[in-house]
């Protein structure tokens, strides 16, 4: 009988506890946003890949040429357009996949818990990109691809708290992932598409499946 009285309060505790949860996370964010990330990561890589290799490259082929990449010459701007489009139709495809599940789910788009999240990744990013942009002047391009592992995955540890507990732990994977990268300094791009490209789909799959399907 008491058992009975106590379900309509354990409910109502359940309630007001998803709306507090909704109201301090941003649980918008979709999975499939991971998947589209991940294969326009890999798509880039491909592209980078095809480039080095016809550019006889050093990333590619250590022994010919120097340890470092010229800064700044033509060849490193197309690179940096190359990846800078890469995460503008990666986030264009996360904020498509972000609002359809919002409305499949009435969740809110737009709040203060996806301010909160944005600024908190905010810095880390910011960080990583002064650093590769050093690293690019000074020719030690070979560090870029662990800058951008490590900072990225810094982000994603630091915005976690304020959406999908689970980006916590793809954060600690991309910042181990740049950490080993820092010691094969030419398997870079490997490193990168590992981290930006499989990973990345691999958690999409299991959030969309835990959250979504």
């Amino acid at each position: 009988m008491e058992h009975m009285h106590q379900n309509p309060s354990l409910q109502s505790l359940h309630e007001i506890k998803d709306i507090m949860n909704r109201s301090s996370r941003f649980l918008s964010l979709s999975g499939m946003s991971g998947i589209w990330a991940g294969c326009t990561a890999l798509a880039g890589s491909a592209i980078a890949y095809n480039w080095l290799k016809d550019d006889g490259n050093r990333y590619i082929n250590p022994g010919n040429g120097g340890a470092t990449m010229a800064y700044f010459d033509g060849f490193t701007v197309r690179l940096m357009l190359l990846g800078i489009s890469v995460f503008v139709v990666a986030f264009a495809g996360a904020f498509y996949f972000t609002r359809r599940k919002a409305r499949r789910f009435e969740l809110p788009l737009w709040s203060t818990a996806l301010m909160q999240m944005l600024m908190q990744g905010f810095f880390p990013m910011f960080a990583g990109g002064a650093f590769c942009v050093a690293f690019i002047y000074y020719g030690c391009g070979q560090f870029v691809a662990p800058a951008c592992l490590a900072f990225y995955g810094l982000a994603l540890v630091s915005a976690s708290r304020h959406t999908l507990s689970d980006i916590r732990y793809l954060g600690m994977l991309h910042v181990a992932l740049g950490c080993s990268a820092l010691f094969f300094p030419y398997l870079g791009l490997y490193f990168w598409a590992l981290g930006f490209g499989v990973l990345h789909i691999l958690y999409g799959s299991m959030m969309w499946n835990k959250y979504e399907h």
